[in-house]
């Protein structure tokens, strides 16, 4: 069954909720699903383009509160 990770990147700038998105993207398992927490806006952008370049699957993004729930599948 696949596991849900929560990132929690909130108070990060960029590029770290994206470089933490990375590292625990290359731990999680083809299938699993992770959702980043970020205050910085830049993520709910630079999130999903990496993401289409490297071929995960970006399930969506929602804000609340000043805070952007970026939401991911692996894929590979």
């Amino acid at each position: 069954m696949a596991e849900k990770k929560v990132i929690d990147a909130r108070g990060s700038f960029c590029p770290g909720p994206l470089m933490e998105l990375i590292a625990a993207i290359k731990s999680a398992q083809v299938g699993d699903e992770l959702e980043v927490l970020s205050t910085d806006q830049g993520s709910a952008k630079d999130i999903p383009e990496w993401l289409n370049k490297v071929g995960h699957e970006h399930l969506g993004t929602t804000e609340t509160g000043g805070v952007w729930h970026v939401n991911v599948r692996k894929k590979k």
